[in-house]
């Protein structure tokens, strides 16, 4: 009888230690992470014959938003003849000239002020011109003894007063005119017509975008180089550039080098100024161009800009994370790399990876080397 008690704590030992050590073989050990979904894309090996091509966007020379100064109901905006003969409020693509007036509010509000800022101003230069004389008179009495000092200071104060209040009617009545004159929004250009936010009959407010314009009897031919290549960008060197869309060359200079490269795409921009006094060159289009020359033919090896990271191995290097395979797995491999110049939204690798190797190209920042990944398409 008293064994049983003994048989019985024995055994519920045994199952808390069974229990506890099955715990400690779990202990400390992290659950699995489940692979990362990325895409990928093999490193390709282009030929190439002369400089390094560039793909520009063709930019206006300058480009200028209005808006109003003062808020009203728009009551005009100036009238083109359209393609059908019929005349039309101003479009866009409409040429403008430099001082012509593109719209206006209505100006009834704005004259009234002017109007009653006038009769004011008036009114204080009468009352001005009124202390004046008084003041004048007081001063002669005041020396031949004929009036107290009390009076002519009073006499003073009156014509200070008086000439105060002309300068700020004055300052009223110029501020009306000037608001009169904001009424109407004048080109500060000769160019064209990008975009109208208006429309007649529309409530504007002060600062309300009306029109933005661009002047392109130049235009600039953009584009972004990497560090390796900025250094032999030179101001005033001659550039030669060809459109898909338009036959033949276009000639230009180099006339602006960004001084710091872009954060995200870390490439350089470089502006190409192009004369384009017969607007054959049209805001938007696409550019290619040629830096620099080489005599023999080469094979360079490019993978797309989203596939270079930041190297977690090299300070200010960089790397791209390659795809290998182990045990049914697919795995991230952190590789260090040298990189060459751009080419549109590839980017030459000049050391560390061969043509035909996978790369992430998508998700790399989510990654670290010997993560493993989930290829999707």
């Amino acid at each position: 009888m008293q064994r049983k008690p003994d048989s019985r704590r024995s055994f519920l030992v045994a199952v808390w230690l069974a229990f506890a050590a099955c715990a400690g073989c779990n202990h400390g050990q992290a659950p699995a992470h489940p692979p990362i979904p990325v895409r990928v894309s093999a490193a390709v090996a282009l030929q190439e014959s002369g400089g390094l091509r560039y793909s520009a966007d063709i930019d206006p020379f300058t480009q200028v938003s209005l808006a109003f100064k003062s808020g009203g109901y728009v009551d005009r905006i100036i009238e083109r003849k359209g393609a059908d003969g019929r005349t039309r409020i101003l479009q866009v693509g409409d040429r403008v000239w430099q001082g012509e007036t593109l719209a206006r509010v209505r100006q009834s509000e704005y004259s009234d002020k002017v109007n009653s800022a006038k009769a004011q101003m008036d009114q204080a230069q009468a009352n001005y011109d009124k202390a004046k004389l008084d003041f004048e008179r007081a001063t002669n009495l005041y020396k031949t003894d004929s009036y107290t000092k009390a009076q002519y200071d009073a006499a003073k104060a009156a014509f200070d007063a008086g000439a105060a209040v002309v300068d700020n009617a004055k300052a009223a009545w110029q501020q009306a005119q000037t608001a009169l004159t904001d009424c109407s929004i004048q080109s500060p250009l000769n160019g064209w017509v990008l975009s109208r936010n208006i429309e007649i009959g529309a409530l504007v407010g002060t600062g309300s975008p009306a029109f933005v314009l661009a002047d392109t009897h130049l235009v600039k031919a953009v584009f972004g180089v990497p560090d390796t290549r900025v250094s032999s960008v030179k101001l005033g060197a001659p550039q030669t550039i060809t459109t898909t869309s338009l036959p033949g060359e276009f000639h230009g200079r180099i006339t602006s080098v960004s001084p710091s490269a872009d954060p995200k795409s870390r490439v350089f921009s470089v502006e190409v100024t192009i004369p384009n006094s017969d607007d054959r060159l049209k805001p938007g289009m696409i550019a290619t161009l040629t830096l620099g020359t080489a005599n023999l033919e080469q094979s360079t090896t490019v993978v797309p800009l989203s596939a270079v990271v930041r190297s977690t191995k090299q300070t200010d290097g960089f790397a791209v994370f390659v795809v290998i395979y182990q045990g049914g797995k697919s795995i991230a491999r952190e590789r260090t790399v040298e990189i060459g110049d751009t080419q549109g939204n590839l980017i030459s690798v000049t050391k560390g990876l061969k043509p035909g190797e996978s790369v992430v190209i998508t998700g790399g920042t989510l990654i670290k080397d010997g993560d493993e990944i989930k290829v999707i398409p």
